[in-house]
């Protein structure tokens, strides 16, 4: 019966639940779905990532390829995210060209990750004006159920997290260039930005890791990341604005938000820095 009041009247469904200090899901307002972390998923990708946050998922793979600098930043390489929304995430979407919300959120990651400094794209310059790194890094969404751009962020630093490159031997003066596949290093990450988004509704209500119910019916939507030492986004794309106090209280939140998420891809990187440090060291030895 409940299914059918809320397929009938969604609206009216969601604030009936809210009147009575619950969500429909039975979380309290500031409660978080839990979170699972798999890493190094896709064999072919030089680095991987799932990320689950309830029902939302999303797939991230790192392909590394050798190019050219841009001529602005000689001594620079380029990582170049792409968000893809299948019709298989959502009914909402349909095949063909990327909608302009993938593009949106395409942009959106692309500055958190430059705003966080969480990499250094000099690490991907191998010899200056000549060759350097490109990272593609493809996200595709396999599951959309609301704070996506969390799910994103996240399946994004784990994959950089758990990436390897191979050694590149480059000799400038007649440009050969000798790839070690056997030799792995892993790329440094300086830091992991995480994302948590928030709902807003009437009377400055505020709802944490919203379900895509949830965002579709709200008034607004906030967007918090920061790294382990400051705040390196705040993405508010309209809707009705935030009082300081819905401010505060979202900050606060969203630090304890990504002390945990830290945690948690940690954990799951130290299995593959423990197989990747045994590979090198056995390569190493039987040469």
């Amino acid at each position: 019966m409940d299914s059918q009041y809320k397929i009938i009247h969604p609206v009216k469904h969601l604030h009936d639940h809210l009147a009575q200090d619950v969500r429909p899901d039975g979380r309290q307002f500031l409660s978080f779905r839990p979170i699972s972390v798999n890493v190094s998923s896709v064999t072919r990708a030089d680095g991987s990532a799932v990320f689950k946050i309830g029902n939302t998922t999303v797939i991230c793979g790192i392909k590394a390829e050798l190019t050219k600098p841009k001529v602005e930043t000689p001594d620079c390489g380029y990582i170049v995210p792409n968000v893809e929304l299948s019709p298989l995430c959502s009914p909402k979407f349909h095949p063909g060209p990327p909608t302009e919300e993938a593009q949106v959120m395409s942009k959106l990651i692309d500055n958190i990750l430059m705003n966080s400094a969480a990499v250094d794209l000099k690490n991907l310059c191998i010899y200056k004006t000549k060759l350097v790194w490109v990272l593609y890094c493809d996200l595709l969404c396999i599951n959309y159920d609301g704070a996506v751009i969390d799910a994103c962020v996240g399946a994004l630093t784990t994959a950089l997290k758990c990436l390897t490159l191979p050694q590149i031997i480059y000799d400038p003066s007649n440009g050969n260039i000798n790839v070690e596949r056997k030799i792995k290093f892993r790329f440094p990450v300086k830091a992991l930005p995480v994302s948590t988004t928030f709902a807003i509704f009437d009377g400055q209500l505020l709802i944490a890791d919203p379900t895509n119910d949830e965002e579709r019916l709200s008034l607004g939507k906030l967007i918090i990341v920061s790294d382990e030492e400051a705040i390196c986004c705040i993405h508010k794309p309209g809707g009705i604005p935030v009082s300081q106090d819905l401010f505060i209280k979202g900050l606060a939140k969203s630090k304890q938000r990504a002390d945990v998420v830290r945690t948690l891809i940690n954990t799951a990187i130290l299995t593959i820095e423990e197989k990747l440090d045994s590979s090198n060291k056995n390569t190493i030895l039987n040469k």
